[in-house]
């Protein structure tokens, strides 16, 4: 009988049990309609920070300060407040939410404790970046969200630089993957690809979530692979070889550099969206600040967060590409189209397998699991092909 990658296809994504695959269906759903409930916190929280005035009293208590200093603590007073306000929804979204699915068993404690160090890290650093496009406004005058890409593009790759070496480590452990079987193959592999051996490393994700997960993270000398810790326990090894492929796949392939580019080109249009709209925007939350004055920075990150928010089928578009490409990259060097099949099937727990054309579109960072088993098995038919036709020569 002739291979049917249809019928094979199918055969994988029916393993999972109706019952998981509608729990899949429904998570992925609620996952989408929590975009617009973000939304709607950030109007909030934009809201209340105005009405309350904190900025401006804190503004005119800062006034003989220099301007950078003034401009820093009233940014990171804003990200400070922000997290503050919005704090019951971020538990929800970000642990409740999971764990009333399973994918997390996170303890509630190391969740607020891992949350506030997240806070305070992303205050600082927010901070800082909202100094630098203030100082971009003040001297460059109204062309100043064409050169915020620049900076944009400086930030986004600093924090690729720095944040495997200071900040992934504070949240998770990272360590070579201990000596076996797993180890082997995955060296081999990192020697085919020139990957230094010390860029692969297992992490302790189960810390956090039960997802079945990898990713390439860091750029020039920090970059690398890690592979969590579930994905270790509940793959086999060709599956982990399958997985470890496609990250290898992102890593020479360079794609952390296509999404530099692409959110450069994002911040330049959100900050031109912003330096249009600011005036209509900060009436409607009531906001008397122009958008050069750091005052009004709740209401300059609305905007361009809406605008993120709206250009999300733009940006998963991107990412959903680089995923098909890493598929591909697993597929040509490591060769094991089931094993990769099995692997994804194992995502499927919380990515439905099977949207609509448009809810992939809009929703899905990552291609449909059915559409990649399907180019996994239509890649062994052809390999099957060829083989027989080989064979008959």
């Amino acid at each position: 009988m002739a291979f049917n990658p249809a019928a094979e296809t199918a055969r994988f994504i029916d393993s999972l049990g109706p019952e998981a695959l509608e729990k899949a269906a429904s998570y992925t759903a609620a996952s989408h309609w929590m975009l617009l409930g973000g939304l709607l916190v950030s109007a909030l929280v934009t809201w209340v920070i105005v009405r309350l005035g904190i900025l401006e009293r804190l503004s005119a208590k800062l006034e003989r300060r220099g301007w950078a200093l003034r401009t820093y603590l009233i940014g990171l007073t804003y990200f400070v407040m922000s997290a503050i306000i919005s704090l019951p929804w971020g538990i929800y979204q970000e642990w409740g939410f999971e764990k009333s699915y399973g994918r997390t068993n996170q303890p509630f404690g190391d969740f607020l404790m891992q949350d506030a160090i997240g806070t305070i890290i992303s205050a600082l650093l927010g901070a800082l970046f909202f100094l630098g496009i203030y100082a971009l406004i003040r001297k460059a005058g109204i062309r100043w969200w064409l050169w915020s890409g620049g900076l944009a593009a400086f930030a986004i790759s600093a924090t690729l630089l720095l944040s495997p070496v200071l900040i992934e480590p504070i949240f998770n452990e990272y360590k070579p993957v201990p000596n076996g079987p797993v180890r082997d193959a995955l060296i081999k592999m990192a020697d085919e690809a020139d990957i230094p051996h010390d860029r692969l490393l297992m992490y302790d994700g189960s810390r956090q979530s039960n997802n079945f997960t990898a990713n390439v993270s860091g750029v020039f000398g920090t970059a690398r692979i890690a592979i969590s810790d579930v994905a270790l326990k509940e793959a086999s090894l060709d599956e982990v070889k399958a997985v470890t492929g496609h990250e290898v796949g992102h890593y020479v392939l360079g794609h952390v550099w296509r999404a530099v580019g692409l959110f450069t080109f994002l911040a330049i249009a959100g900050f031109y969206l912003a330096d249009r709209l600011f005036p209509w925007c900060g009436r409607g939350f009531g906001s008397k600040a122009t958008i050069s004055d750091p005052v009004g920075l709740p209401v300059l990150l609305f905007v361009v967060g809406l605008f993120m928010t709206l250009a999300q089928p733009l940006i998963n578009g991107m990412t959903r590409m680089g995923e098909r490409e890493a598929d591909n990259y697993s597929l040509r060097t490591v060769n094991l189209p089931d094993a990769l099949a099995g692997a994804l099937v194992k995502t499927a727990e919380y990515r439905y397998p099977r949207p609509s054309a448009v809810q992939e579109f809009l929703f899905y960072s990552h291609p449909s699991v059915e559409w990649r088993v399907r180019n996994a098995m239509e890649w062994k038919a052809r390999r099957y092909s060829l083989h027989e036709a080989q064979r008959g020569k």
